[in-house]
């Protein structure tokens, strides 16, 4: 089967190559090339951890610093399969950290590549399965470890008619760390050794998240809602949550923090066709904030790295991504303030949001009651003040995975 799969994996990188390499930025062209085709840095015994992309890496930064903390004189290679993940990997991972693009699939690029790395243990995070990998890593005895695994139920029933082949796949996987129970039995269901499976919990819990709120921020009066990382259309929906609570609360304030810079001037241009009162962040001068603040109904965050500190000034938390369709943002950050969260009802890539929802520290709402909610929770703040705790406390439940990930990584290191 192993064959079957390495013919198949073949004829699509042949298809896909040129489209994948030609798309690059030129000056990535050549890194990209000789590293899908094995020729690492010759780092010798080192930690090889993989992140495919963005999300991926930021779970494993945590990690990676703990790493690096503890294992100081072990190279640590980091890789990823695109190209934004190896700039916020470049970016954000520890010093002295190698980042590479993972290499082909493919038997004789891995045993080159083993050649040069001789990593003594692979570290992959959250779901990505390779079977040459694996294969290649568990016949030179080299621990695999699948941290802060998760399977999504559609991934679990494809996986599934093929669980003849991950059964086998499964069995060169040392151990899996496994986000929630969910993810475990999933796990059981495709094929992998219940003995092999722990619950440990999600890394987003253990994400360094900013501890000092800007000083504009703190300096807004009246309630303060905070719609955090928000997509196409849901500008609008804001819009109307504002116009349908001013009146009620005549000096709100709301924070519109549009998830992709890129998008900055469309949302500037959406504010003013609606002739909606509002200030650019990057206009405001911190030199002279009152007149400037009380003058604007919104704030167009239109900076970068400012949200997670902005949360702390919220009296309500509205998580973007979450009413189109589209998956959800991560609600971490105004749980770790002890903010009252409102969510869309598409909030798939965060499974865990269910225990907020059922401990009563999110709300999940439709876009023609999300106004409703934001008046309710402004209404009566000790609702809200009750709600954030609750996220916090839930937050502080659940810290901690990536100690529980060191001690599996300790027990499984090669010396």
């Amino acid at each position: 089967m192993f064959l079957i799969y390495s013919i198949l994996y073949t004829i699509a990188i042949c298809v896909l190559f040129i489209p994948q390499y030609v798309r690059r930025p030129q000056a990535l062209r050549k890194k990209w090339l000789y590293e899908k085709l094995g020729y690492l840095p010759s780092v010798g015994s080192s930690i090889w951890v993989h992140a495919v992309s963005v999300g991926e890496v930021n779970a494993s930064i945590p990690l990676l610093k703990k790493l690096r903390n503890v294992y100081g004189d072990i190279p640590i290679l980091l890789s990823t399969i695109t190209d934004t993940g190896q700039n916020v990997a470049e970016e954000k991972a520890p010093e002295g950290t190698e980042v590479v693009y993972l290499p082909f699939d493919m038997p004789f690029i891995l045993n080159r590549c083993l050649k040069r790395v001789s990593p003594r243990i692979f570290i992959v995070i959250e779901t990505e399965l390779w079977p040459n990998i694996f294969k290649a890593m568990g016949e030179r005895e080299i621990p695999v470890l699948l941290l802060n695994g998760r399977i999504s139920e559609s991934s679990a029933k494809g996986y599934r008619l093929i669980s003849f082949f991950m059964k086998k796949v499964f069995s060169y996987v040392t151990s899996f760390a496994m986000q929630a129970g969910i993810d475990a039995e999933r796990l059981v269901l495709i094929g992998a050794d219940n003995d092999t499976i722990l619950v440990n919990g999600n890394f987003k819990f253990d994400v360094d998240i900013a501890g000092t709120i800007p000083l504009w921020a703190k300096k807004l009066s009246g309630p303060l809602v905070v719609a955090g990382s928000t997509h196409r259309g849901e500008e609008e929906l804001v819009l109307s949550v504002y116009r349908d609570t001013i009146e009620r609360f005549p000096d709100l304030k709301i924070i519109m923090a549009p998830r992709h810079p890129d998008r900055f001037k469309e949302v500037a241009a959406l504010l003013a066709n609606n002739q909606i009162p509002f200030v650019k962040r990057s206009d405001l001068d911190i030199r002279h904030l009152a007149p400037e603040l009380v003058a604007s109904g919104i704030i167009l965050l239109d900076t970068v790295g400012e949200l997670a500190g902005v949360y702390g000034a919220a009296d309500v938390a509205i998580i973007g991504k979450s009413f189109n369709g589209f998956g959800g943002q991560n609600p971490l950050e105004p749980a770790y303030w002890g903010k009252p969260i409102i969510c869309g009802p598409h909030m798939e890539n965060f499974p865990f949001i269910e225990e907020f929802y059922q401990t009563g520290a999110a709300f999940k709402v439709e876009a023609h009651t999300l106004s409703r909610m934001v008046h309710e929770l402004l209404a009566f703040p000790e609702k809200a003040a009750t709600a954030g705790k609750i996220a916090r406390d839930v937050y502080l439940k659940h810290s901690g995975a990536v100690d529980r990930a060191m001690k599996i990584i300790e027990a499984h290191l090669r010396t």
